[in-house]
């Protein structure tokens, strides 16, 4: 992760200001990291929009008070992050397209919407990225996925891995893996916490509280994690350390590795990826 003191980064729109967008905002307004021009936020709704007063460096509008709100937000800014719901952008960008500055760097988080319908629908001297950013963006731990698109340049992908670096890490990748790579990094929280809510379960079904279930377990998960981002080793050798031949934990294992959890996991990103795809905003 890019340390924030090091970052500085040209004038940003976001155009919808979801959980997502704020949680990318977190990162842009942490102490070291300034952007040169400010930072313009829309929201359909003015009572949204209010949120963000007098947060330095935010403007915000709403597009039920100002119809053009979309248009001014984006005018100047070198860097516009499109976080609108995948049905809502191809009219987004219809409404943007001419009021783009040449140069500008377009970056999607809408998921499944492709890169191929952002440049068909956006003047070609304007760059895109697409993006799939995860939620622990807001405790700055994220990990993005992010694709160049045709008409994007190195400095357009440094720039938008600048930004997302602000809240975790990024990983470069060609578009074509970037929907499996939402049904891991995008899709993969709601598989830990439902870990997480299950074990939880089985904690209180051996007659712990739910208070003391919740420390052993959600203990348990964040020491391991913390352990293992600590260690030179890999998580198949620091499981093995846990267990010892003919003892409780490989018991325990045993059973886990009857029910083929690697198949599992398999079948389920297999129907993320293919729910993904059906979702794909059409080209035009």
């Amino acid at each position: 992760m890019t340390s924030p003191a090091t970052v500085t980064l040209p004038t940003i729109a976001f155009l919808g200001g979801g959980s997502m967008a704020r949680a990318i905002l977190a990162g842009l307004l942490a102490p070291g990291v300034s952007v040169d021009g400010g930072i313009r936020v829309t929201n359909r709704s003015a009572a949204k929009a209010t949120d963000f007063d007098g947060v330095a460096g935010v403007t915000a509008a709403a597009t039920e008070v100002d119809p053009n709100a979309n248009r001014a937000a984006v005018a100047g800014a070198r860097v516009v992050v499109v976080a609108v719901k995948p049905a809502m952008v191809p009219d987004l960008l219809r409404e943007i397209a001419d009021a783009l500055e040449p140069g500008t760097l377009i970056i999607s988080v809408a998921a499944g919407v492709t890169i191929a319908t952002f440049e068909a629908l956006l003047p070609d001297s304007v760059a895109v990225i697409r993006s799939m950013p995860n939620t622990p963006a807001i405790v700055g731990k994220a990990v993005t996925g992010i694709s160049a698109g045709t008409r994007s340049s190195d400095a357009d992908l440094a720039l938008a891995t600048a930004l997302f670096e602000t809240v975790g890490n990024a990983l470069v990748v060609p578009e074509s893996k970037l929907d499996a790579l939402s049904t891991i990094s995008g899709s993969g929280p709601a598989y830990v916490f439902y870990l997480i809510e299950q074990f939880t379960r089985t904690a209180i079904d051996k007659g712990f509280t739910p208070d003391e279930a919740a420390l052993l377990v959600e203990g348990t998960f964040l020491g391991s994690s913390l352990l293992l981002a600590s260690s030179d080793l890999g998580p198949a050798a620091l499981r093995k350390q846990v267990t010892s031949p003919n003892g409780t934990t490989e018991r325990a294992v045993w059973e886990l590795e009857k029910v083929d959890l690697k198949g599992l996991f398999d079948t389920a990103t297999d129907a993320a990826l293919a729910r993904a795809r059906e979702l794909a905003a059409p080209a035009v």
